[in-house]
């Protein structure tokens, strides 16, 4: 079993404007079949699913990237020893992730960091994504204010692919829960902020170790990473 939970660079960076490539999306998926980020220059909302890596382009559609691709930041895990059940009845955002806490500090604990998909049939998903912005040290939430676009599916089936991380670990990552949507077919897509599910299966998985590959340009220690405030951290997990 690999209880480790790989990611690229911190959110800290990234909220900062730290956009360069860390590494590719070939070297990503070497390290986990599940889990979400962003591409270089923060071009689209990323999405790991069944070992593949997809990117929502900034209209919602969804195209399968190329092992070169670069990425700034990503977190991905393996689905493996996972827990499974069903979710029925009606589901917003904010109720689904109060469900999936319930079941994590039942069952696993707060404290650790998950990586989970749900599958589900969906009234609606409201997501979005960007255009890229070549800059550097300029944040992300003024990037995404110039860049971001929003959209919404309906009456689509597909699955929401995140990860969880514990209160004491924000900054590092989105404190939470952080959802990225891909359909079925694989052709719409983005980083989901609000939902109306009316059933889904879960497939989650409890990582107790973290790898992160931070980047080696010097211009990284150029950015002051403690200076990353809650609300430009909140900018990248909310839109």
């Amino acid at each position: 079993m690999d209880a480790r939970m790989f990611q690229v660079s911190t959110l800290q960076s990234l909220a900062l404007g730290y956009t360069r490539a860390v590494m590719t999306v070939g070297g990503l998926i070497q390290h986990g079949e599940t889990g979400l980020g962003t591409f270089e220059d923060v071009n689209g909302e990323m999405i790991v699913i069944d070992g593949k890596c997809y990117r929502a382009m900034d209209d919602g559609r969804v195209t399968e990237a190329g092992d070169e691709r670069g990425v700034p930041f990503a977190s991905v895990a393996y689905m493996d020893n996972c827990r499974e059940f069903e979710l029925s009845g009606d589901y917003t955002m904010e109720s689904l992730k109060a469900e999936l806490n319930n079941r994590i500090e039942e069952d696993f604990g707060l404290n650790s960091m998950h990586v989970i998909q749900v599958h589900g049939t969906f009234e609606k998903i409201y997501a979005r994504s960007e255009l890229p912005y070549r800059a550097h040290h300029v944040t992300l939430k003024d990037m995404l204010d110039i860049t971001q676009t929003s959209f919404e599916f309906s009456n689509i089936t597909g699955s929401l692919v995140g990860v969880y991380y514990p209160d004491y670990m924000d900054g590092i990552n989105a404190a939470g829960w952080h959802l990225h949507f891909v359909n079925d077919e694989r052709n719409k897509g983005g980083h989901v902020y609000e939902i109306k599910m009316t059933s889904g299966k879960v497939r989650l998985a409890k990582k107790t170790r973290i790898d992160i590959q931070l980047p080696k340009d010097p211009a990284f220690d150029t950015y002051s990473l403690k200076s990353a405030s809650k609300d430009e951290i909140k900018k990248v997990e909310q839109g």
